[in-house]
């Protein structure tokens, strides 16, 4: 069993940066894919990144292609989520998952999840 941790999150004005981290622990989440949703308000969970357990391939949601930039460090048992140029809509709470099998922007393709950070961007 890994448990995932979020953090990062907080409030920032339009074209900012920010970045997330997810910290695991228990079970070391190496041999697998991760990868970072999204929920709004009143909204599904969306997919927004995951990078690839072996060479680190990364996939992004055409929504932050450009912006957003996922990455692991392997040592630390963390995954990060560079997100520039942030706008409103970018407004969520950010999940960090452990891929287990399936479509990947399908939530139920995740096993693992962490609680969240919420992520306020103002205009």
């Amino acid at each position: 069993q890994v448990q995932l941790v979020e953090s990062g999150g907080g409030l920032v004005q339009a074209g900012d940066s920010l970045r997330l981290s997810c910290a695991a622990s228990g079970r070391t989440f190496s041999p697998y894919a991760m990868a970072w949703f999204r929920q709004a308000e009143g909204k599904e969970r969306e997919f927004v990144s995951l990078i690839e357990r072996s060479r680190g391939s990364t996939i992004y949601a055409d929504v932050v292609k450009g912006r957003f930039t996922i990455t692991r460090d392997i040592a630390k048992n963390t995954v990060y989520l560079q997100m520039s140029s942030l706008k409103p809509e970018d407004t969520a709470v950010y999940y960090c998952a452990r891929y287990s099998g399936g479509i990947y922007y399908y939530t139920t393709s995740y096993n693992s999840w962490g609680p969240g950070t919420q992520v306020t961007v103002s205009s």
